[in-house]
Formats: structure tokens, C-alpha cells, sequence
């Protein structure tokens, strides 16, 4: 078996390995671009979690074009052990990866294969279990034997992060909390690796494994220097033992034999060496970390203990005053430590749309510069196309929190982000034109910072991000005098995009000449107009002042903009609905307003729409949030919490919305560069009266005081609908009203 996978001569650089994969580099200097489908299959006690079956992946086959469409090279691509023969080969199911696998080539998309994604295979075996590498290589052998076109794998995604998270921090099956058991998962997962590109070869002799893990680096104060370079040492162990390089001598011998590990194992990776043809290094803002001695510093959330020492652990961009250089002199350390390509094979951020924009390019950049100071970086790709689910739980619970990637899926069908147009661009080597990269992401702002920030001098290597500009296109934002406005202004500073919110004095939204002044004085890239009329019983008595606001003023905002090519967002109502349904309206339901206030909306919408079809119009209703002491539920919450009496409608039906998740979700859109009518709510109808109520006992406040009356008592100059709840047929973007109650109270509390 010595000479199953080829050998490397570590003394010379790896100029068979340099020529490997040249098909896919971009012309010129940069990188290629790849891109991923989160595809994890993680086991928890005996409960399977499945991306694909969240995301939907699992039954659209029409995913693969618009993967096509981004301009990658090749993807990561899953053929998974768990879904494709949970019940042995004798009953595999190839039927999934038949109908995909020839479609990607058919595109012109290499696929590289993985096996086993964060998994632990079929329920018959474990990363612990002495049968599993032999099992996933059996397994890896019949992959290759039905698709021997197939020259990319990634047999064991992240062995390390997984032996880690499985063997040594309890949260994945078998659930290990020890050195053991993590060396053990380790293990498995490597020699599996092993296995399996044998058995793959056999079939195809040229098949190239692309080894992943995460790319991550630890820092810390003198006292935990010992620490620190242990944890330096162990985030290269999976690449060291596929490459032969772990006998004795090196620096985790010791620890490794301690940990139950025998030498002849150990050195039977030195004897059949498989080092990676790519060396795929994943990368996130969590991946740099620094230690400290001083636990009681920091939020108890980070406080850990190794062997009886006590520290915390925090991800670097919350604690160092001067942030990290980023990926770029860690890709360099790859490549001087293993002279083999490497490629980053994971680029993601769990951020707002912007941040997501600027984490990618920064990691572009990085590899860019890598490239030119002589570092063989075949590739970055962007992880995640579909998004991901519950990563914020490490996937240990379905709890609906989702990432959006690239495409976002919570609607009938995947919709391209902005992060689509970003990779189009750099895949076709097009100008980079959104203003939001302007700003810099929020690991380098100062609000990055969760604790006392430590002072540390770090080694850059020349590396370092791009220099942002000193003043950047602004987002003008009409309504200053406005809750909403005001809003929108607060979320554009905590988010780094540049604004200019201007009152009716500076720009009456209703005079042409006004707009354009505005407009050439700022030079905005877009313009929410989050003023306008906001008495629905006010309108009825002013209806010449309502329309001028609410209809003439959007209208000539929207000309403006097409004039210039500005993007537009701006505001319509529940109000447009005579409330006839019984079910919740969608966008394409007809409006007919049985008010003042809902006709001068509904006007604007066929107004602007026409002249204008590029705007951005969302209708929402009742909103409520922490910085407006006038809407309802504020109202309700200080009113009975002072024991005063309060009085609601208990008949009239809406759909609640919260401030903050409204303007950052239509900041979202208005980056991502939707267009049309947009529904958004918390998504749930109940009456003003059940909403007072909800709120009370969240926020612990007595509701002895609240008076529930039918809408005809409060004697209204302006009939409403009865039902006017919203709900959206094209995507669901907001968190459900429960959530957004629990987070009102906890901001008011």
C-alpha cells in the first residue's frame, strides 16, 4: 500500500502540484472563482440536521443554472454518504447525484466532490467507530466507480473542526469532551481520507483531492503563550498527517500518543502520505482568536478552562484595537509551511448585505496579493450560494435563523443578492461599482469592540485591506422629521453606509426643483423617502395635503431618480385594502382604500411603479419599536405600566412591524436592487388590542388596565378594514412577531 497516493519531496517546492487545476484560474492575476452549496448533514444524539432538505436544494434541479450564472469554475458539490446509502451500497439511491453531477459539467462547472460534511456517516457507524475509514472508503470507491469523469473530491470537509466540535466540545455526534476522543475522530477522518483517494484512484488515476479545513490562528497575552502555540500547532494536524509529516519530532508528537494514539497509526500517514493536490483553507471572522488570562474581563460567554486553566477565548475583531491584517498572511503561512496550491474553499460572513459584499472582497483582495507575492492561490469561493440555516446554534437546533448567500430562498424561488452581481463581476474581471464597498466591514470599525480593547502589534506582512474612501456616496434619506426617517439614519451609521438625512427644508419631495437640487448637491446612489403624510384621520380633513405628500411628492422623487439612475425606496400601507379578505393580502391582491390616506398610497404605488418600474415600494402596518415613545405599543407598555388605564380595538386586524427589522431588511433590498411592491410585516394578524396585550407580558407589565373596545367606540374620522394583515408572496424577510416582542422588551427593559 506505500505507494497508493503519490508522494511529495518536502525538501522541493511542488511544481507537479503548481501546474494542477490551471483550467481554472482567471486570466491575469486573480484568482478563480469558485463557489459552494452548504450542504451539512451533522448528527446530533440521533437526530440528523440536513442543509440541503432547509434549503430546498434537495428537490431544485433548476439551482444548478443559476449556479452557473455567477460565473464560477467548479463548486463544491455534495454526494453524501448519509443521503446517498444510509442503509449500505446494496440499497445506495444514486438517483439525486445522476440527474446533477452531469448537469454541473454540462454547464461548464467542475464539481468537487464530498463525501461527508460535518458528518459521521450512516447511523450504523462513527468518526470514533475502527470500521469507519474503511466504510467511507468502500463507499468513496463506488462514487468513483459510477462517475469515473469526476477528477475533484473532497472525501472529509473540515476534519479537524470536526473531530473538534465531535470529539472535544461535545456538540456533534458521538458527543466526546476529551483529547481522546478528538484525536480518535481525527484520526478516522484522515486515514477515511486516505482510503478513500485509493480507492477513487483505482478507478481514476488522476483524481486530485481538494483537502479543506479552517484556516484559523490564535493570539494571546504572554501568560498563554503555551496555550497559544499549541492551539497554532493543532490547526494544521489534518494537513500534517495527510502529508506524511507527523513522526517523531514533531511538535505534537508527545501530545498525541498522550491522547491515546499509537506511533504505528501516526506513522502509517508518513508511510502512505495523500497530501492534498489543493490545500482548501476555510476562513471566517470567528477563525482569529486571542487568549487571555484575565477571564473576568470579558462576557462569561467566552470564558473556557483547558486542563484546569482558566481563560477567555474571543474572536479577535472584539478585543484588539488594531484589527488583524486578515486572511492574507495566513494564506502566505500555508503556502511557505506546505509549498502545495491553496485555495480558500469557504468565504462567508454572517452579516447585513453590505458586510457580506466586503467580506468577500476583502478576501479577493487578500488573495490577489497573496498571488503576486509569490503564493500559488488557485481560488477563492464564496460559501454558502443558498445561505445557511442555524449556524448561529452550531446546528444543534432547528431554529429558523437563516444567513442569506448569494441567492436568498425564503420565497418561492432562490432571488439574487447583491453577493450575485458582486461574483458576476469578479468572475468577468468588470469594474466593482456598488457604493456600499465604499465602507469598511465591521471587523475593522471601532464599534467592533465588545470589551476593554487590548493593545497588540501584529506582523502584517505587507498584507492589509484596501483603503476606503474618505467620503463615501451617501444614501439620502427624506424625512428627518420622521420616526421611520430618523430610523433609517440610526441603522446607515451602525452599518457603515453613508447617509444624508434632510428635512423638508432641504428637499420638499414635491417641487421637481428641490429634488434635483438635492440630488446634485449630495450625489446620492440612492434615496428612501421615508416622510410623507402620516394621519389617516388627519387625511380625511386635508386631503390636498395628504395627496401632495403621499402622491405627488414619491412621484416626483421616482422621476427624479429614473432621470439619474438612482435607486428609489419608498412607503405604502395596509391602507390600500378595503379589509373584504379572510386570508391575509399578497402583493398582487387588488387594492381598493376606503380612506383618504389609503387612496393617496394607492396612487402613489400605479404612479410611480409606471413611470419608474425599478422603484422599491414596501407596504407595511403598525409599527412599533425602542425609538419612538408615540406608536401604539410604546404607548400601551408606559400607560398600564404606570397603572393607568389603556384603551384598544379589539376588532380590527393587522400585521405588526418592527422598526429595526423593517429598515434593516429594505436596506437589504435596496442593496440587493429589488424592485416592485414588497410586503412586509412580523407576519402575524391580530388586533391592536392582542398586540397590547402580547407586548405586556414580555415586557412583565400588569394588563389589569387595558380596555378592549369594538372599533365603532373609538369613533375614527377615517373607516379602516377590518382585516387589513400582510403577507408577502415573494419572500418572508422578517423574524416572526414573538421574536420581534422579545427583543423590544428586552430593549426597553
Amino acid at each position: 500500500m506505500a505507494g497508493f497516493c503519490r508522494t511529495l519531496d518536502w525538501g522541493q517546492s511542488n511544481t507537479a502540484g503548481a501546474s494542477i487545476m490551471t483550467n481554472y484560474q482567471t486570466p491575469g492575476r486573480g484568482p478563480a472563482l469558485w463557489g459552494g452549496l452548504e450542504c451539512t448533514v451533522n448528527r446530533v444524539r440521533d437526530q440528523y440536521f440536513s442543509q440541503m432538505e432547509r434549503n430546498g436544494h434537495a428537490e431544485r434541479l433548476q439551482d444548478l443554472e443559476r449556479f452557473a450564472s455567477l460565473g464560477i469554475k467548479a463548486i463544491r458539490y455534495p454526494v453524501l454518504w448519509e443521503r446517498t446509502a444510509p442503509d449500505g451500497l446494496d440499497k445506495a439511491d444514486w438517483s439525486w447525484s445522476d440527474l446533477r453531477l452531469p448537469a454541473l459539467r454540462e454547464l461548464g462547472v467542475t464539481p468537487i466532490v464530498g463525501l461527508l460534511h460535518h458528518g459521521s456517516g450512516p447511523r450504523h457507524t462513527s468518526l470514533v467507530d475502527p470500521a469507519f475509514p474503511d466504510q467511507l472508503a468502500e463507499y468513496a470507491g463506488a462514487v468513483a466507480a459510477r462517475y469515473p469523469w469526476v477528477d475533484h473530491y473532497t472525501p472529509v470537509n473540515e476534519p479537524l473542526t470536526t473531530a473538534r466540535f465531535s470529539g472535544l466540545y461535545g456538540v456533534w455526534y458521538p458527543h466526546g469532551e476529551d483529547d481522546a476522543t478528538f484525536v480518535r475522530a481525527l484520526l478516522n477522518q484522515c486515514r477515511a481520507t486516505v482510503l478513500a483517494m485509493a480507492a477513487i484512484r483505482q478507478v481514476n488515476p488522476d483524481a486530485k483531492l481538494v483537502q479543506t479545513d479552517d484556516l484559523s490562528k490564535t493570539y494571546g497575552t504572554p501568560e498563554m503563550a503555551e496555550l497559544v502555540t499549541f492551539f497554532n500547532e493543532r490547526r494544521w494536524l489534518s494537513w500534517d498527517l495527510l502529508c506524511g509529516m507527523i513522526e517523531p519530532g514533531h511538535a505534537l508528537w508527545d501530545y498525541l500518543l498522550a491522547a491515546g494514539a499509537t506511533a504505528d497509526e501516526l506513522l502509517w500517514f508518513r508511510d502512505h502520505p495523500c497530501p492534498p493536490d489543493v490545500v482548501g483553507v476555510n476562513y471566517y471572522t470567528t477563525s482569529e482568536r486571542w487568549l487571555d488570562h484575565r477571564p473576568a474581563r470579558y462576557p462569561e460567554h467566552y470564558h473556557n478552562e483547558y486542563k484546569g486553566l482558566a481563560y477567555a477565548d474571543i474572536e479577535t475583531p472584539r478585543v484588539l484595537a488594531t484589527p488583524t491584517p486578515g486572511i492574507g498572511p495566513l494564506l502566505h503561512e500555508t503556502w511557505e509551511r506546505y509549498r502545495l496550491p491553496v485555495a480558500v474553499t469557504e468565504a462567508h460572513v454572517d452579516a447585513n448585505r453590505e458586510d457580506q459584499l466586503r467580506w468577500l472582497l476583502e478576501i479577493w483582495d487578500a488573495a490577489r496579493q497573496a498571488r503576486d507575492r509569490g503564493a500559488d492561490i488557485r481560488a477563492v469561493t464564496v460559501w454558502a450560494l443558498l445561505g445557511s440555516y442555524d449556524w448561529n446554534c452550531l446546528v444543534t437546533e432547528c431554529r429558523g435563523y437563516y444567513e442569506p448567500g448569494p441567492f436568498d430562498v425564503r420565497g418561492n424561488k432562490p432571488r439574487a443578492t447583491a453577493l450575485a452581481d458582486l461574483m458576476r463581476r469578479l468572475a468577468t474581471g468588470r469594474p466593482l461599482a456598488h457604493p456600499v464597498l465604499q465602507g469598511p466591514g465591521w471587523w475593522r470599525r471601532p464599534g467592533r469592540i465588545l470589551c476593554k480593547p487590548v493593545a497588540h502589534t501584529l506582523a502584517t506582512n505587507g498584507y492589509g485591506p484596501r483603503q476606503h474612501a474618505s467620503s463615501a456616496q451617501p444614501i439620502l434619506i427624506a424625512g428627518a422629521a420622521g420616526k421611520l426617517g430618523r430610523a433609517f439614519a440610526r441603522l446607515c451609521l451602525q452599518r457603515s453606509l453613508a447617509c444624508r438625512l434632510v428635512g423638508h427644508d432641504e428637499m420638499d419631495i414635491a417641487d421637481p426643483a428641490s429634488v434635483e437640487a438635492a440630488i446634485r448637491r449630495y450625489r446620492p446612489w440612492a434615496i428612501v423617502n421615508a416622510g410623507g403624510y402620516a394621519s389617516i384621520d388627519g387625511a380625511e380633513r386635508d386631503a390636498a395635503r395628504c395627496f401632495r405628500a403621499n402622491s405627488d411628492g414619491p412621484t416626483v422623487l421616482a422621476l427624479a431618480c429614473e432621470r439619474y439612475q438612482l435607486r428609489l425606496l419608498t412607503f405604502s400601507s395596509d391602507q390600500v385594502f378595503d379589509g373584504a379578505s379572510a386570508a391575509p393580502y399578497v402583493e398582487s391582491s387588488p387594492v381598493a382604500p376606503l380612506n383618504v390616506y389609503g387612496r393617496s398610497q394607492a396612487r402613489a404605488e400605479q404612479r410611480i411603479l409606471g413611470v419608474a418600474p425599478k422603484t422599491l415600494v414596501v407596504r407595511t402596518s403598525a409599527l412599533f419599536g425602542p425609538w419612538d415613545e408615540h406608536n401604539f405599543v410604546t404607548r400601551a407598555l408606559s400607560t398600564l405600566a404606570e397603572g393607568g388605564r389603556f384603551t384598544a380595538d379589539a376588532d380590527t386586524m393587522v400585521s405588526p412591524t418592527y422598526l429595526p427589522d423593517l429598515a434593516g431588511a429594505c436596506l437589504d433590498l435596496l442593496i440587493d436592487g429589488e424592485s416592485g411592491i414588497w410586503h412586509m410585516t412580523n407576519g402575524e394578524a391580530l388586533s391592536w388590542a392582542e398586540l397590547a396585550a402580547r407586548a405586556c407580558v414580555l415586557a412583565g407589565v400588569d394588563t389589569r388596565g387595558l380596555r378592549r373596545v369594538a372599533c365603532a367606540e373609538l369613533r375614527q374620522a377615517a373607516p379602516r378594514p377590518a382585516f387589513s394583515a400582510l403577507r408577502s408572496e415573494r419572500q418572508v424577510l422578517l423574524p416572526s412577531l414573538s421574536d420581534a416582542l422579545a427583543r423590544y422588551a428586552s430593549v426597553i427593559a
